[in-house]
């Protein structure tokens, strides 16, 4: 079992997490370091070999077995892409973080794990640090999933809809609390 922090987020990797599957399931784009005889049909020649230097996408478990042999190199997957790293620099809640990868963060921890990428940390404590207040007011907000607040929701990835449907639960139970009292 592994963990990386950041900032109050914790991403552990465990057997029976379904989030912890479905984040190992996710593609990375993978390079193969030697010609690997009859393994061609990954990249769909089948009977034939992976030949060196063949680009790949493969999924995050498998390539990370495949990186610690020597055989691969795990490449920056997309969604963690300069431009859009620059992009969560900007404006976090303006990306569409579920179009990029639906456990976007439980990715980026796994990557932390497995090499060391500079700012991913910061960036990633920063977007979330941002887009849980506006999770947060849209959670409080009976109103907030209409308009631009639906569009933002619709972006979540499964992090943060879990933190949404916290403080959705938490403020519903305060707002029953207070009627309850109020009745007394």
């Amino acid at each position: 079992m592994g963990e990386v922090q950041f900032e109050g987020l914790v991403a552990m990797s465990s057997y029976y997490d379904i989030d912890s599957i479905l984040t190992d399931a996710q593609k990375v784009p993978c390079t193969f370091e030697l010609t690997v005889p009859g393994l061609g049909y990954i990249d769909g020649n089948l009977g034939q070999d992976m030949k060196q230097g063949t680009k790949v996408e493969l999924p995050l478990w498998l390539g990370e077995m495949l990186a610690v042999s020597n055989n691969i190199t795990l490449d920056n997957p997309s969604c963690l892409s300069p431009r859009v790293l620059n992009a969560l620099k900007a404006d976090p809640k303006t990306v569409d973080l579920r179009a990029l990868a639906p456990h976007f963060y439980g990715l980026g921890a796994r990557m932390l794990e497995l090499y060391p990428y500079p700012d991913l940390i910061d960036t990633l404590s920063d977007t979330l640090k941002t887009r849980a207040a506006v999770i947060a007011d849209q959670a409080h907000n009976p109103r907030g999933a209409i308009g631009e607040g639906a569009d933002f929701l619709r972006g979540l990835d499964e992090t943060e809809r879990q933190l949404f449907r916290a403080a959705h639960d938490s403020a519903k139970g305060v707002r029953m609390w207070i009627a309850v009292q109020k009745k007394k």
